[in-house]
């Protein structure tokens, strides 16, 4: 999901800053265990956050600020895909002001799609996804903000793109390296943790859920989880791709050549280029890597090998890499929230739809969808916004 899509809904964002309950601070660690660094990037007071925001957000952020924001990057330790261990980075933004009185809650905030290294959180641009960390802040929480591997402070690695473990590796060890911080620098926090996330961020926020209910329950009081328009059943949309005629559209079509190289290279299947698409478009992808932008039918510039090889499940390697990162089928503990348009062409409303039915089968009470009908992948943004604010101010 691209920034400059929140513009169009800011104005439409009507809520009153929440008053949180009170609690006592997060017991700190002895030593930090993840958090290598942190570093004030930008301290800005109500009026100077607003221009920075109307920049991007558009000049209605001025009646939702609250007050200023501190902005910090930090870096911490996590993993990569192949076990070894790196040092990734990501936005942490505290709020500031006589309104935001009282421990405050956390709220993970995990960004969509970004092509650029300088969207990334932790660079805190007018134009980048840190500035809607800041805004999410201002509205009373403080704000973590993973930059994910392959951005940031990892830049020089390939970014884990819609891969569910990496993905959710690098969001719940930002969240240990933001307890750690939160301690150090005395921070007045709830000890709640609400979690969101739009397009890739959904599908992140709902790996990072999945995880945290699995392996660490006892680290964080999860209160919610609000996940938009992710790509959550890869099975079903790697069947979709290859069987349907797609939206045409270059980015579009990017993101989805984007998500075969990282399967490919995560999963060691080191495929020519040409075994998955024609020419020219092997040699340009192999050139371009997600780079490449090819408008048309997506159909159209895929391999009829790989496109039978999937359809009749003979191609078992690919399959089994795709089923890996499904991350549909389980019960979440934790109450969650659903957003999707039912017209989207870029991340089929089948991911959601499947996605509620496996855990309503599980017996899940607490997971609710809301199709949002007729939207699409730009429009749906506005409910999901106005959504997940609601949820969480009611949900603690």
């Amino acid at each position: 999901m691209q920034t400059k899509y929140y513009k169009y809904f800011i104005i439409y964002i009507s809520l009153t800053l929440v008053t949180w309950s009170c609690g006592k601070v997060a017991t700190p660690d002895p030593e930090p265990v993840v958090l290598v660094s942190s570093t004030l990037v930008k301290e800005l007071t109500k009026e100077q956050l607003i221009a920075s925001l109307s920049l991007t957000l558009g000049s209605q952020v001025s009646l939702f600020v609250q007050g200023g924001v501190k902005q910090y990057k930090i870096v911490y330790k996590t993993k990569n895909t192949d076990g070894t261990e790196i040092q990734a980075s990501g936005a942490v933004i505290i709020p500031v002001g006589a309104t935001l009185s009282g421990p405050l809650p956390l709220l993970s905030y995990q960004h969509g799609t970004i092509f650029d290294d300088k969207q990334a959180p932790s660079y805190l641009s007018t134009d980048g996804e840190g500035a809607i960390a800041s805004f999410l802040s201002t509205l009373g929480y403080i704000v973590a903000a993973p930059d994910y591997i392959g951005y940031g402070a990892s830049n020089n690695l390939p970014h884990t793109y819609e891969h569910r473990n990496g993905l959710a590796t690098a969001g719940l060890d930002m969240l240990r390296a933001t307890k750690e911080f939160i301690t150090k620098e005395k921070a007045n926090w709830n000890q709640s943790l609400y979690i969101a996330g739009y397009s890739e961020g959904g599908y992140a926020t709902m790996s990072l859920q999945k995880k945290i209910e699995e392996e660490a329950p006892t680290e964080f009081n999860l209160k919610a989880s609000s996940c938009g328009a992710g790509a959550y059943n890869k099975t079903s949309s790697f069947k979709t791709l290859v069987s349907t005629k797609s939206s045409g559209d270059s980015q579009h079509n990017a993101s989805y050549i984007w998500v075969l190289l990282t399967y490919d290279r995560i999963y060691k299947l080191n495929r020519p280029m040409s075994a998955y698409f024609i020419e020219p478009f092997a040699t340009q992808i192999q050139k371009e890597q997600q780079n490449a932008r090819i408008s048309g039918n997506f159909l159209t510039i895929l391999n009829d090998a790989v496109k039978k090889g999937i359809t009749d499940g003979t191609d078992t390697a690919l399959l089994t890499a795709v089923k890996d990162n499904d991350v549909f089928d389980w019960k979440p503990k934790t109450p969650t929230r659903l957003y999707h348009g039912t017209a989207d062409t870029y991340v089929p409303f089948i991911n959601s739809q499947t996605a509620f039915d496996a855990m309503q089968k599980r017996g899940a009470t607490n997971v609710a969808l809301f199709p949002v009908a007729g939207g699409d992948h730009g429009s749906t943004i506005q409910s999901f916004l106005l959504g997940t604010l609601e949820f969480f101010s009611n949900t603690k």
